[in-house]
């Protein structure tokens, strides 16, 4: 799958570059922003209570994935691939549950197409099964750097790990996997542990845990903002001041919607849109595992955790995109908040597995709770860029 950013993104940076050049031309002391550390707290609130939880969340689990992978590498039982699935749907859980922020890093280095690209490219994979030569170096000490150099994105990530895993919603007989595909799938899970722990330090700086700093530094991966020191969380952080991309405080709240804005229309206009709609009905997500509207359903709680601040169960509504929202117009807010709960809902009694349904009616009543709640999100947005 390739994600697209939509207009919004071009008119961020574009209203980011006009306010630079209106504060420059304005003296400092009529530039005010009577909610300036609302904002402020909202923003640190996003991304110590939201981005981090979920990225660290992600990068533990793909490590311990990639360890369980290995170990079925050497030793292959049920009991372990079993283990190994479950794993690996904890891991998916919480990318689901990061992609209303697949601004910054997932973006900018490219992880987004690397580790989530479907449908999955089959005859590529095929081509791997029969090649020796590049079995044998995915087997090798850098099996993982030889699969994120010579294997195409559309046989990486997370949908070639749950092809080899999986099949028809359940963990494949232990005896239905070659050797040749436990080469592969621990290859491809050390590259996608790689990304992943890509995405956490990238955003978390030396925050991120030491041994997951030090793989990046020794892979030599990109992991500040425009070749910077600084992390993307400092690059947030520290909107309106200089050495930030953000050229306010405001470009960074409008930042942080216009990512709910982006999964919430690709959630119903391509994920559920497109297989409903006849454009593509080989456009499923999780096909293997058929865990698609678990998919649906996290993509939406992303939405929920950053407009609330903060992860299920430990939210900060008080120091939130909810509360700023809120203080600036009461009805789009509680505009936002219903059709959060509506769209949720409307998921959760979507008719399952999505694969085998993608035409039934509840997918319709799921795309237009969804097109509902984008609607009232591109509000927000408007409220913000105007106040």
């Amino acid at each position: 799958m390739i994600k697209t950013f939509f207009h919004r993104a071009a008119l961020l940076v574009a209203t980011t570059a006009v306010v630079g050049m209106v504060s420059s031309c304005k003296p400092e002391s009529t530039v005010t922003d009577e909610n300036a550390q609302l904002k402020q707290n909202l923003i640190d609130t996003y991304l110590n209570s939201v981005i981090s939880p979920t990225y660290t969340s992600l990068a533990n689990a793909s490590q311990t994935l990639y360890e369980q992978l290995t170990n079925l590498r050497n030793n292959p039982t049920q009991t372990q691939l079993n283990a190994a699935c479950e794993t690996f749907l904890s891991a998916r859980s919480y990318w689901e549950k990061s992609e209303a922020f697949l601004f910054g890093p997932a973006g900018d280095f490219g992880i987004d197409p690397h580790i989530d690209s479907w449908p999955l490219d089959e005859a590529a994979f095929n081509n791997t099964m029969s090649n020796q030569a590049q079995l044998a170096d995915l087997d090798g000490e850098e099996g993982d750097q030889y699969a994120a150099t010579y294997i195409g994105e559309g046989a990486l990530g997370f949908h070639a790990v749950e092809y080899i895993l999986f099949a028809e919603g359940a963990p494949k007989n232990i005896a239905n996997i070659s050797e040749n595909e436990l080469i592969y799938v621990k290859a491809v899970a050390g590259d996608l542990r790689n990304r992943c722990f890509q995405l956490e330090v990238s955003w978390l700086g030396d925050q991120a845990a030491t041994e997951h700093v030090a793989l990046m530094d020794s892979l030599e991966f990109n992991i500040t903002v425009n070749g910077s020191d600084n992390s993307y969380g400092q690059n947030m952080s520290n909107a309106g001041n200089p050495g930030s991309t953000y050229a306010s405080l405001t470009q960074a709240v409008m930042q942080i919607v216009s990512g709910c804005l982006d999964i919430t229309d690709e959630v119903g206009t391509k994920k559920i849109g497109m297989p409903y709609f006849g454009e593509d009905i080989n456009y499923i997500e999780s096909p293997y595992s058929r865990t698609s509207i678990t998919d649906f359903y996290g993509n939406i709680i992303s939405v929920q955790n950053a407009y609330f601040g903060g992860i299920e169960g430990n939210r900060h509504e008080s120091v939130s995109l909810h509360a700023l929202i809120s203080k600036l117009n009461p009805q789009v807010d509680a505009e936002i908040t219903a059709n959060i709960t509506a769209a949720l809902e409307a998921i959760n009694n979507m008719k399952a597995p999505f694969a085998l349904n993608y035409s039934d009616a509840s997918c319709k009543s799921a795309i237009d709770a969804l097109s509902t709640l984008t609607e009232s999100l591109e509000t927000a947005y408007d409220v913000l860029r105007n106040e």
